[in-house]
């Protein structure tokens, strides 16, 4: 029993047991968050120091004070840009995956529309959300789909990149044991191409909530770009701040619970 005991302990103490990963865990996030407060209490020192303006640059501590002052506004505006953000992600989502496995399954389709693809990414979405707005209107679908354009690339490139990264021997087989493409597909290429798939969605979710600000803030009536546009008019750079604060927290969720999805399938995918 005492033996018993022991490995336990020993196990746990271990690199591979509970604290060593506690340990790596803590090494992770230690570093930026040191980092982090020393940047955040130099700009509190710095605007105490030089005396300096709320307009012009306010400090943390009434940047935090605001942001619980101004929660139950906040909460609508955060509310109407999740609205926007959760179908357009949804409608790139669903078309750059289809037209990332077209492309993948045509030649052709891939000497023709990938050029495109990446030339599109040259037009700046500034350019072309307003002409949306022109012609559809100041509803809820231009919006949408400029969170779509915004987050489409990614997807359709890093499917149909990741299709390609199946290996070959294992291709060659099933195709000399006469498999169709879309059999290949669901047993070889698709699990292979998870983690590509994956990366892109990650990327083109960070864009998610900028592009729903973008499109909110060239026309909309709630909204964290139509709550950005009223403080900038009124000169509260505090509320501003807070704004860019609680984009970077609603992106950062949305990265982290679709990187947890990620691990649960392909855990799902490797024990399969």
């Amino acid at each position: 029993m005492q033996s018993e005991q022991a490995q336990h302990v020993v196990q746990a103490a271990s690199p591979g047991g509970r604290s060593g990963r506690w340990q790596q865990r803590v090494a992770q996030v230690l570093p930026p968050f040191a980092l982090l407060s020393a940047l955040v209490a130099a700009w509190e020192l710095i605007v105490w120091r030089l005396a300096l303006p709320a307009w012009l640059l306010p400090p943390p501590s009434r940047i935090l004070t605001t942001l619980m002052n101004n929660l139950p506004v906040l909460g609508e505006h955060i509310a109407a840009t999740l609205s926007v953000t959760a179908p357009g992600f949804g409608l790139a989502l669903i078309g750059g995956f289809a037209l990332g496995v077209l492309i993948d399954a045509s030649p052709f389709l891939r000497r023709a529309v990938y050029p495109l693809l990446v030339t599109s990414q040259t037009i700046p979405i500034v350019a072309i959300a307003p002409l949306l707005v022109v012609g559809f209107g100041f509803g809820m679908l231009p919006k949408v789909l400029v969170v779509a354009l915004v987050t489409f690339f990614p997807i359709v490139v890093n499917t149909a990149d990741g299709l390609q990264a199946a290996d070959r021997d294992q291709r060659r087989l099933l195709e000399a044991m006469g498999a169709s493409y879309w059999q290949l597909l669901r047993l070889l290429r698709l699990p292979a191409a998870l983690p590509s798939i994956f990366t892109g969605i990650k990327v083109a979710v960070t864009y998610s909530i900028i592009g729903a600000v973008l499109a909110e803030w060239i026309g909309a009536s709630a909204g964290l770009g139509v709550y950005i546009a009223r403080s900038l008019r009124a000169f509260r750079t505090d509320q501003v701040f807070v704004a860019a604060l609680v984009t970077s927290l609603l992106t950062i969720g949305l990265f982290a619970f679709v990187t947890v999805l990620e691990r649960w399938i392909i855990s799902w995918r490797d024990e399969s």
